[in-house]
């Protein structure tokens, strides 16, 4: 195969329509390889883009999504062949493997990495081209259960909670607070509670809490019209009634709001560790030496570790994960539609659009 026909949507400027276009690419180079795009997820990033004033690396026009499932159709130079025809995961993160900080295993802050619809074109398009080192193959035992458009949220929305949940060390016993019961917060609600974690999850949207507690978590708070205070003392009641530790809490701030991260920190406590998931591009005002007084750490959480993805989708084929009920199949055609909805709030369901 030389070229490929591949139609796709890119975005032209802040706040503009996605724009169908209709192109010839060539076969991929040397490392990389062409996958035949089964599902793109819409993730708050992809919103963040096109509406809240975040700049891609490159540059426009651009295709986003970066939450890709789909079938590997071609491969360059040098990428093994036993990944031709297979059901991949392309993570939403690529490291390049080869420099010093992914050989010291700190592949998440590669410098040269590649997220596809940031450094380049990404899944809301028939077809993408990306480096092939970390696609990851889907198991069967894992496609008997799902089919392979939904799982393309296991790229972000499910492995980059469980990235948080393990970089912060919550064990069984543990208190879990998880700020946002959306996209990314149920996962990480259910990642938490698959550990062993008692688990509390915070919202203004009695819905997902009420979906929340039906996946994971032990106990919900509804904090619509609550100020910091009230919250407080919420989280510290329910945690009394969980027998919960009293300090040491594990929070994750997985809303990507001004409130919640200012209640993420608001919670911290004596020895307590904060994962900051969710992104803003709102500033907060706090004190850091809160950190000195609790002996507390906050960790900032990009992505996941590639060579994780393996172990996530072995927990979504034992059914400590479910995908399905989280996720909703849109046409990729009706793109715009789905990102105003999305960035609305509307979507009960993380959307996936397919092409």
């Amino acid at each position: 195969m030389s070229e490929q026909k591949v139609t796709r949507w890119v975005m032209t400027g802040q706040g503009e329509p996605c724009r169908e276009e209709h192109v010839t690419i060539p076969s991929p180079p040397p490392g990389e390889a062409v996958v035949e795009v089964a599902g793109c997820g819409v993730c708050h990033t992809d919103i963040s883009f096109l509406h809240l004033g975040v700049p891609t690396r490159a540059e426009m026009p651009l295709a986003l999504g970066h939450e890709i499932s789909g079938t590997v159709l071609e491969i360059g130079d040098g990428v093994d062949s036993d990944l031709l025809g297979k059901q991949v995961l392309v993570p939403a993160v690529l490291p390049c493997g080869e420099c010093d900080l992914c050989l010291a295993g700190e592949r998440r802050i590669c410098r040269a990495q590649v997220m596809p619809g940031n450094d380049r074109h990404g899944g809301f398009a028939s077809h993408v081209t990306v480096p092939a080192r970390y696609i990851c193959p889907v198991p069967q035992k894992v496609l008997d259960g799902h089919e392979l458009w939904e799982l393309s949220v296991v790229s972000d929305a499910i492995t980059t909670p469980f990235q948080a949940v393990r970089s912060s060390g919550l064990a069984e016993g543990n208190l879990a607070i998880c700020i946002g019961a959306g996209g990314i917060g149920i996962h990480g609600i259910q990642v938490a509670a698959a550990v062993g974690a008692k688990v509390i999850a915070l919202d203004i949207d009695g819905t997902k809490l009420e979906v929340a507690a039906g996946h994971g978590a032990d106990a919900v708070i509804n904090t619509k019209g609550l100020d910091i205070r009230g919250i407080k003392a919420e989280v510290k009641a329910k945690a009394k009634e969980l027998g919960a530790p009293r300090n040491c809490w594990r929070i994750f701030e997985m809303s990507g709001t001004k409130p919640g991260q200012e209640t993420a920190f608001a919670l911290l406590n004596q020895g307590a560790h904060l994962s900051v998931v969710g992104f803003t591009m709102a500033k907060l005002e706090v004190r850091l030496s809160n950190l000195m007084a609790f002996d507390a750490t906050v960790q900032g959480n990009w992505g996941c570790d590639p060579t994780l993805y393996p172990e996530v989708l072995e927990w979504i084929g034992e059914g400590r994960i479910k995908v399905s009920p989280f996720v909703e199949k849109h046409q990729l055609a009706d793109i715009n539609a789905v990102l105003d909805a999305a960035h609305a709030g509307t979507l009960q369901r993380r959307g996936v659009l397919v092409p």
